[in-house]
Parts: C-alpha cells; structure tokens; sequence
C-alpha cells in the first residue's frame, strides 16, 4: 500500500511540475519595435526602458520579455514598464440598511440595493481582473403589480371574482412594502379570421346569445394605470365586461409586449415590478399571424391609441417568445403566469426561458389568485440572478457568488433564498482580448431597475518617465528618448538615429536587408541598419554571418550525432565533405559500385549516383535507372519500321532523312520478352523490339525477317482450322421416334 502511495505522490509531482513547466511564459516578440508593440503582443511581456540595456547591434525587441527574464539580464526593476489592470470605483453609495431610507436630515431618498453604482476599469488585454458587486434586498422597497387578465368568454367567473379584488390585493402587498400600487389591463386576440368570428354581428357581441353583458371583440386594452387607491382598482375592473373568439390560443404575447414596452402609459415607477398574466388558455406566438394573413413581425415598440387600445393587433404577427423574454428583462419586469391547471405545462415550458418568472396554479373561479401572487413574490425576490445586458465585443465576463461565506463559481451570478436584508457578494471578472476603444455596459439583478455601469479601456501604450535631457546625446541630435529607445526626426532612422536615409525611404532600405518578400527581414537574426543587416549573435554563442544574416556554421544536417557526420565541416548551413566523403551531412564513402551496368555505365546515364545509390532524372527508376513506366512507349514509331525493314510505307521516299536516327537489323527470330506487334500500311502486323542506345536519342530495332512473318501467315491461313463445337455442348431441340407410328 505504501509503494502505491509512493508512486501516486511521486506521479502527482512530477505532473505538477509537468505543468509548471508548461506554464512558463513566453513572449512572442520578434515583430515588437516599441514599448507599445512589446505591452501588445501578450498579456505577460514587460519592457525594458535602461538606456543601456542592449548593445550596438543588437535589436530594440530585446527590451521586451516577461519581467522575470528582464530582471535576470539585469535591467533594473525600477525600468521595467508593465501597465497592469485596475479599476475605480465612480460612483461607490452604501447599500441601504433602514426601514423608511432616511438619511441623517430624515429626508427621504431612494433605497440603493446594489454596489457600487459605477466602475472604471483599465484592462490590459488578455490580463483578467476582478471587482465586487454587493447585493441586498432593501426593506419597505416599493412594488408596482400590473394585472393582465384573459376576457375570453371561459374567464367569465374569474372576471366576477377579480372585481372585487383590489383591495384585498393591495392589503397583501403592503404586508411586504408600505408602497404599493396596482394596475389593469385585458386582452383577447387578433380580431381577424381564424381568431375571432368577422360576421359583423358577431365582432360587436361575440359571446353566446344568453350573455347580455359582452364587449366587442379586442386585441389588447389598458384599463387603469399603476395606482396605491384599492377602490379605484375595483371601480375599474367592475366596469369590465367578458367579451370573445374562436380559437382556444389566446393573444397573450401580444398583451405582455403591450404592458412592458408603454411603460408611461402603464406607470411603472423605480420598483420591483410584477406583471401578473391571468388565463385558461395557451397562447399564440410569432408566426401564427399569417393564418390571418398578418405577415409584417412584431416591431416590440408601444402602439397603444388614444383610447389606450392595441392599435397594431390586425397589422402586425404575434411577438416570439424570444422577444418577449428580452423586453421583460431589459424593462426589469418580473412575470407571474397565474393559469388554470390544465394549460401548466404550457406555462411551465414558456417559465424554463424567461428569466425571473414564476408558474402558479389559479382555481377555476381565480378565488385563490391574491395567495398565488404572494407566493409568487416570494419566490421571486429571494432568487437574485446577476447578469449583464449586451457585451461589447472583445469582452468577457465570469461571476462567482458568495451567497452563504462560500464560493460558488457560476456563468451568472446566483443566490437563492435571499431574505430581506440579507447581503451576498459576485466576484465579477472581466478580460479585455485586445485593444479597444472605451466601451460601456451594464451589470445588476434580473428584475431590478438598479444596475451598475461599466466602464472598460485597455491598457495598451506605456507610460514612460523618460530622462529627456539624454535626448540629444543618446539620439545623435536627430531625435528623442521614448521608452529608452530613439524615435527619430523625419530622415533620420537607426538605434541613435545617426542613419540619414536621404531621399529614400525606410522601405526601400529595409528591402535591401532581404532576398525576397517571403522571407524575414535579415532572416529574423539581425537588425536592418542603414539599408545593412548587423547580425546578432546567437544565445549559445553560434555566429551568424551572411549579407541576410542567413549563414552559421552550426545548423548543418547531423549523423550519428555528429554535425556533418564527423566527416566534414559546416560553412553556411551547408556541409563541406571531406575527401572521400559525400552526402547532405556526409555520411557516405564515395563509391559507384552498386551504380554501375554491365556496360559500364553509371545509373545507365540517366541520374546521379550518390551514396552508393541511384538517383535517376527524367521519370526512371532505381536500382539503376533502366525501366521508366510513365515515358512514352517506343512502339508507335511503326512508320519508320515499314520503311526501313520492308522498304514500303508513307516514309518510303524519305526514309534516310526521317529515321536516320534508328539503327535496325533484321533477324529471323525475335528473343525479346516483349515485342512491339503493329500494323503496317497494308493491314499486315509487323513485329521487332526497339531499345535507347547510350542514353542518346538513338533507338537499335531488330525487326523479324519479313520471309518469316509470311511464312507464319501463311501457315495461319493453311492449317486445318474449322469451326469447333464444345463436347459439353447440347442443342436445344430434341427428335424422338414413335416406333408405332405407321404414317397413317
């Protein structure tokens, strides 16, 4: 057990240290010419501003490492530049703490439930950093309650109910806060076919012919606006009629969009807002509209006329629930669905995607809605949600909650059972990825009008405290001291400046420190001075030499680890083999033994023999370049065959001139493995073997003798040669004889 304790420990550290050595940082800084390049090429390079800190020669990116390895070359820390992020707090009010938010004067003022109110962060790219948001409940902190309440004719013993509700609503609410206000609003659908019956008769009384109390068929109407008077709710709500329409979906989405976004028409005050959704149906949504033939999309903007109705409801299609959900958070109003047991699960769903919103479930009459809404509310207030309106882009944004002492890391920030008066704390950590502009955004509690401003910059230049008084020596007179380098006058360039570059310009003598746009400039091992390149020397004392600095004499192909196999010496990247020697890192004996033809000849003239080995041109194959399976074939030349081994064709006349370049014999049997067989002129095949001679375009032909290929014709056409029939075979009809058969 010990041993397997041993070995667990001993893997865990070397995994640790694994991972510490991973972890080093690394600055990527060839392309930095500047304090400010050097800041922006990662979140760990720091600069070096000592005036003396690199030598003649030597490039300005050496400034720029992590600020361990600038303090091990001796730059001293006091200059060392490294801006690092932080942050300030603007605006910074203590959480409220009484009852009646009274200040020393007892004079009233606004209940502050989240800090601090506004902050300045300065970022350095890819550095994250963190600050606090605290978070608590304030007593007596005022509610407004909008009642948005389904009128289709299946309410009509709630709506009896619901009128007498007003007080006793109010008298619930101000259990939980001295200041309280109520308000109301109905809805039905879209007044449009499939929704609601268009016989005219029918739009003014859509309810059943018993009915005698009925409105006319509406979209969305607001009945009274936030209010603290209980009767004048009653008042309201009593002068309600039940009205009507066909299908069983209601336009509830729209009723929602309508009381979020009238936000003067309805009253919404400085407040916890509730918006309680009443119904016994489901609800219509984006889409549904063009069953009615309605195709412009909900716009999400108020369009209440002059007598507070939805003006747009036969214009405009149903919102999605997407909208929906972000115009509840965007105006901190908090839904309470207040819906009859069978259409829950509808509810339920439309719960699990807007944030901050509650399911309860009403009895069939709505006797039981005040203690719904109460327990809704609790709910609701106790669960704080920390989230952030849009991000700019090029930020992001982690939270951890300390609801309980504890920290529990989360995307949003989340605390539940938060009683009042309780404080909890977010750790909100923000990374900028790269230098930007000034950007501002919100962070604060779904459902709360408090929020608190961020203000983000990026730290992306470098603030130096440059002796100026060195300028003039430092910078030859053409220049100034920024950051411990130069930053030369117009025509001037170089480490002090001292490089008068004339009439031409910094590119045109930068060009000259390269061979070719592809490649760095004096190969990334030297710096570009004055239109020549100053090579560095390397960290492990390699010289680096060469007009592009592209020479040293130790990157040179390794054998048997040794450079240039021990055989050679290295000059310029290149191996330089001793006698006797050859190969890229001159790992062969010279020898052409195993190159060689029968003839003599190495790799058949047609490669290069090196190693002991064939290296062949033009398409042919080792071992000794003979075959090449992708050249053309020989066997097409048949013109010249005719004409030179049977003295007839279309090359007859010019024979010499044409074929002169083909050596032929002709022979009475052919020994060739594979021989040409072509037709000539005639239709008659003729048969010879054609081959390279010396590696020249030369071709020998051995043609058979044309009295043989008669004679083998002939025979063809002589022998016994007749139609056979397979004894396997049997013909398809069979004649049988009847020995009875007289013929009679």
């Amino acid at each position: 057990m010990s041993l397997s304790l041993h070995h667990l420990f001993l893997a865990l550290f070397l995994l640790t240290l694994g991972k510490n050595v991973l972890g080093q940082e690394e600055c990527a800084k060839t392309l930095v010419k500047s304090c400010a390049d050097c800041i922006k090429s990662g979140p760990k390079c720091a600069w070096c501003k000592q005036l003396d800190y690199i030598k003649q020669g030597e490039p300005e990116w050496k400034r720029c490492d992590t600020e361990a390895k600038l303090k091990q070359s001796f730059c001293n820390e006091t200059n060392i530049i490294f801006p690092s992020s932080h942050h300030i707090l603007l605006a910074n009010k203590p959480l409220s703490t009484n009852r009646r938010h009274q200040d020393q004067n007892n004079v009233r003022r606004e209940p502050v439930q989240v800090q601090p109110q506004e902050v300045q962060l300065l970022l350095r790219p890819g550095l994250q950093h963190s600050f606090q948001i605290r978070f608590r409940l304030a007593e007596d902190y005022p509610v407004d309650l909008y009642y948005l309440m389904d009128l289709s004719y299946s309410m009509n013993d709630d709506l009896n109910n619901v009128k007498r509700l007003g007080n006793s609503l109010l008298r619930t609410l101000r259990q939980i806060t001295s200041r309280a206000r109520i308000g109301f609003g109905s809805f039905v659908d879209k007044t449009v076919l499939p929704f609601t019956n268009t016989n005219p008769d029918r739009l003014k009384k859509p309810c059943p012919e018993k009915e005698n109390q009925c409105q006319p068929a509406f979209g969305f109407k607001h009945v009274l606006s936030l209010t603290e008077n209980g009767d004048e709710f009653n008042h309201e709500v009593a002068a309600q009629n039940i009205s009507g329409n066909l299908d069983q979906p209601e336009g509830s989405l729209d009723a929602i969009m309508q009381s979020v976004v009238c936000g003067d028409k309805i009253g919404w005050g400085n407040s916890t807002r509730l918006l309680v959704l009443t119904t016994d149906a489901g609800f219509h949504m984006a889409g549904d509209g063009k069953l009615g033939s309605i195709f412009e999309p909900n716009d999400g903007k108020c369009h209440l006329d002059e007598s507070l109705t939805y003006s747009k409801n036969n214009e405009m299609d149903y919102p999605s629930v997407g909208q929906v959900a972000n115009k509840l958070a965007e105006n901190n109003i908090q839904a309470i669905f207040a819906v009859t047991k069978n259409v829950e699960p509808v509810y339920t769903r439309l719960k699990e995607i807007i944030p901050k919103s509650e399911v309860g479930v009403l009895s069939n009459d709505s006797s039981n809605v005040v203690e719904l809404i109460k327990g809704a509310y609790n709910k609701l207030s106790s669960n704080v949600i920390l989230s952030h309106d849009e991000l700019p882009e090029g930020i992001t944004v982690h939270y951890t909650s300390d609801c309980d002492g504890g920290h529990t890391p989360s995307p949003r920030g989340i605390c539940n059972n938060v009683g009042i008066g309780k404080e909890v704390v977010f750790t909100v950590t923000v990374t900028a990825l790269e230098c930007m502009e000034k950007k501002t955004f919100n962070i604060g509690p779904l459902g709360f009008r408090e929020k608190t401003k961020v203000n983000v910059e990026t730290r992306c230049q470098c603030e130096c405290d440059d002796d100026l008084s060195a300028d003039k020596k430092r910078c030859s007179g053409h220049g100034r001291i920024n950051c411990g380098a130069c930053s030369c006058d117009l025509g001037y360039m170089g480490h002090k400046c001292d490089c008068k570059v004339g009439d031409k310009d910094e590119t045109h003598l930068k060009e000259a420190c390269r061979p070719d746009n592809m490649t760095a400039e004096c190969s990334g091992q030297g710096e570009c001075t004055c239109g020549q390149c100053m090579c560095h020397s390397g960290a492990d004392g390699r010289i680096i030499y060469g007009q592009y600095c592209n020479c040293n004499d130790r990157d040179c192909e390794v054998h048997n680890n040794k450079l240039c196999g021990g055989n050679g010496k290295c000059r310029c990247n290149v191996c330089i083999c001793d006698t006797g020697y050859e190969g890229s890192a001159c790992q062969c004996k010279i020898s052409t033994q195993a190159c060689r033809k029968g003839d003599g000849s190495v790799c058949s003239n047609r490669g290069k023999c090196e190693c002991n080995s064939c290296h062949c041109q033009g398409g042919y194959k080792p071992p000794l370049c003979e075959t090449c399976p992708g050249c053309p074939s020989p066997c097409p030349a048949a013109a010249c065959i005719e004409c030179l081994g049977f003295e007839k064709g279309p090359l007859r006349k010019n024979c010499t001139q044409s074929c002169g370049h083909i050596q032929h014999k002709t022979v009475a049997n052919l020994t060739a493995k594979k021989p040409c067989r072509e037709r000539d002129s005639e239709g008659c095949w003729m048969v010879f073997t054609m081959n390279e001679l010396n590696g020249f375009d030369n071709y020998g032909v051995v043609i058979l003798d044309k009295r043989e290929l008669l004679q083998h014709v002939g025979r063809s056409k002589a022998g016994p040669f007749g139609p056979n029939v397979s004894p396997m075979y049997q013909a398809a009809t069979t004649t049988v004889l009847n020995p009875n058969y007289t013929g009679d």
